[in-house]
This record gives C-alpha cells, sequence and structure tokens, in this order.
C-alpha cells in the first residue's frame, strides 16, 4: 500500500504566509511521500528476496524513519495551521493545558521559546499516554528524540524552509505568525 500526498492548498492565503514559501513546502513534503514508498518497496523487495543481512537493506531502514516522519510530521504541521489562532476555553485541550502548565500563557511561553531554540528541528506538543502530562519538546530531527509513548498534538516546523523565503534569519516573527494561524479545533480533536 502506497501513501499518497496530501492536498494543502487550502492554506494558499493564510495570513502571514506567502504562496511562494507554501508551495515549496509543500513540494518538500510530496518528496517525503515519495521516498516513504520508494522505501517501502525497496525494502519489501530485499525482504521478500531474502537480501536482508546487507549493510544496503540496514541503511534503507534506518533511512525510512527520516522520510516517514519526515512525511507524517509535515501532515500533521499543515493540518494543524488555517486556522485563527483562538483557543476555546470550552476545549478539552484548553483545560488542559492550564492544568499542566498554570495557564496558556505560560504554555505558550515555554513553546515559543522552545521554537526560538538556536538549530534546525521541530517543536511539538506531546501527550503522554501513560499518564496524561503534556510537554513541549525540541525535536532535532525527523526520526531522533521523539519521546516514546506520546502523541503529537500540535506541531511547528522550524526547519529554514518553513520561514526563510517570507522572514530571512527572524524566525521570532514566523513563529508570531503561526501562532497566529493555529487550527485549534484539529489539535483538540488529537487530543
Amino acid at each position: 500500500m502506497s501513501y499518497e500526498a496530501k492536498d494543502y492548498s487550502s492554506l494558499i492565503g493564510v495570513e502571514g504566509l506567502s504562496e511562494t514559501l507554501l508551495r515549496n513546502h509543500f513540494t518538500l513534503y510530496q518528496g517525503y511521500v515519495a521516498n516513504t514508498n520508494k522505501l517501502l518497496e525497496s525494502l519489501d523487495k530485499m525482504l521478500k528476496e531474502s537480501n536482508t543481512g546487507t549493510p544496503e537493506y540496514a541503511e534503507l531502514k534506518r533511512r525510512l524513519g527520516w522520510e516517514f516522519n519526515g512525511m507524517r510530521l509535515h501532515e500533521l504541521y499543515f493540518e494543524n495551521m488555517g486556522g485563527d489562532g483562538d483557543i476555546s476555553k470550552f476545549m478539552a485541550l484548553s483545560g488542559e493545558i492550564a492544568r499542566n502548565f498554570g495557564s496558556y500563557e505560560i504554555w505558550e511561553k515555554d513553546f515559543r521559546a522552545t521554537g526560538t531554540m538556536r538549530g534546525i528541528g521541530w517543536v511539538i506538543l506531546y501527550k503522554d499516554m501513560t499518564n496524561g502530562r503534556l510537554m513541549n519538546f525540541w525535536i532535532n530531527e525527523h526520526d531522533v528524540a521523539h519521546p516514546s509513548g506520546c502523541v503529537p498534538l500540535l506541531v511547528m516546523d522550524v526547519f529554514e524552509h518553513a520561514y526563510m523565503i517570507d522572514y530571512g534569519l527572524k524566525r521570532a516573527d514566523y513563529i508570531d505568525v503561526f501562532m497566529k494561524n493555529i487550527n485549534w479545533s484539529s489539535i483538540d480533536s488529537r487530543y
């Protein structure tokens, strides 16, 4: 079963992100989908040919995490955008953020601070499925440092491709725009 790239063109026109930036970002995402499919096909062929004890098989298996997570994290990222950035106090997630962080404002301060750290990667609000705790994490690479047993709720891409066309090195300005475009209903449904 192959994965298909989803169409996120409905985000064209979202406040603060140019069509050029978004179309480039969609193309990058489509590459992750295509590479995930190619890797799965190659690994399946190698498995059927009993060719699994090779360095090639091992490296393709390792690469799959990068491509698959690149695909999936971009899907979560695009799907949690397109809103007005306002979280309803009636959403279950809103109350949980307040319980876990003390207030929405404290959570947002931590989320933004995490996003402005030096480096490339992702900022993700996770829910620990063992105890329900919410935590903001810095994820440096697609395939490294995801907390086991946690579900990603809100995903913000802070690789340069997500903002440099429009904001250059001003990542904090991009984060402002991202926060204004959060679709909290989508995130609440993940919660």
